[in-house]
């Protein structure tokens, strides 16, 4: 970290091109790196080879700027550039979690912490959000994960209002309300079973979800904030993929319980980044794999979430 040697930052994420410069957390962390004199690249997950024992990727230099139309400038492409060569990794790539993604975190974790690859890819290979979050039952709502129909009717029998969604989705899709008497049950199990093997969750519907569904971001295990998420009119997903509005909000006695419970075992899996999803007093995810919503803290609260997470990972090296 010396002005001689710069820290080497990777940005393991998405094209750069299509990124929402008032929206992109992965964005935001890539300007902090860059405002504290780090030297930073960027590859794509299908970037990333192993050969001759060693993990690479082709990599580019890249600087990145908040200028519309113009948000960023390349150099020249390095194949297969070691992993190694660079201090910190930022695993940012968007879910679903799939088979790419649990490879890469096996890849990854070849080398770590050497590069320190954030979050930990052991970690979040293990710790994917709507299962993590199974360890706290007593937070969740009433919950079901399954592929069998029957068990689903039962779980509807009980609860009659209810939430079905893949259990490695993101960003909203995949999830519908099934309201008490809504005949679509089947038809969705079956569109679902004929074009995934994974399985579903089932949850009770939170009617608090009309007012919002929370999201809190934690560095460190600590809650530096959240944001509040309404979903659209005629709308069941408040994710901001699919039309919710962003709003501020200030955390709860209950919202610090849910995050106190949770600190010791995110500390413990070395979980920097970290982002849950809070409907009314319960905990419905634990998002690791690429957390968002950076860029609304600051502006609703002034809370520079990616300064806060630089301060965490320079304490790791």
């Amino acid at each position: 970290m010396s002005a001689s040697s710069p820290l080497q930052v990777a940005l393991q994420m998405d094209p750069l091109e299509p990124i929402n410069l008032d929206g992109d957390s992965s964005f935001v962390l890539g300007l902090e790196a860059q405002k504290r004199g780090y030297e930073l690249w960027h590859y794509l997950v299908s970037d990333l080879t192993y050969w001759h024992g060693q993990v690479c990727a082709s990599a580019r230099p890249v600087t990145l700027r908040r200028e519309v139309g113009n948000h960023f400038t390349v150099g020249k492409t390095v194949a297969r550039k070691s992993i190694k060569d660079f201090d910190v990794v930022l695993m940012r790539q968007d879910p679903p979690f799939d088979m790419q993604y649990i490879a890469a975190t096996h890849l990854l974790e070849l080398d770590h912490p050497r590069p320190l690859v954030v979050n930990h890819p052991f970690h979040v290979r293990n710790s994917p959000e709507k299962l993590l979050v199974t360890h706290f039952p007593d937070l969740m709502p009433p919950t079901m994960i399954t592929r069998n129909l029957d068990d689903i009717r039962a779980f509807r029998a009980e609860y009659e209002d209810i939430i079905v969604k893949p259990l490695f989705g993101n960003g909203g899709a995949g999830v519908f309300h099934l309201k008490p008497g809504d005949e679509n049950l089947s038809a969705l199990f079956e569109n679902h079973m004929a074009t995934s093997r994974e399985q579903l969750m089932v949850q009770q519907y939170v009617p608090a979800v009309r007012q919002g569904d929370k999201r809190i971001i934690l560095v460190d295990g600590q809650p530096i904030g959240a944001i509040n998420r309404v979903p659209a009119a005629g709308e069941a997903r408040a994710n901001m993929h699919v039309g919710g509005r962003a709003e501020p909000i200030e955390l709860t006695d209950r919202d610090r319980e849910i995050c106190a419970r949770l600190q010791q075992t995110l500390v413990e899996r070395d979980l920097i980044f970290v982002g849950i999803d809070v409907i009314g007093d319960v905990l419905t995810e634990i998002n690791v794999t690429s957390p968002t919503g950076l860029q609304e803290l600051k502006r609703f609260s002034g809370v520079d979430g990616a300064a806060l997470i630089w301060d965490a990972i320079e304490k790791r090296l």
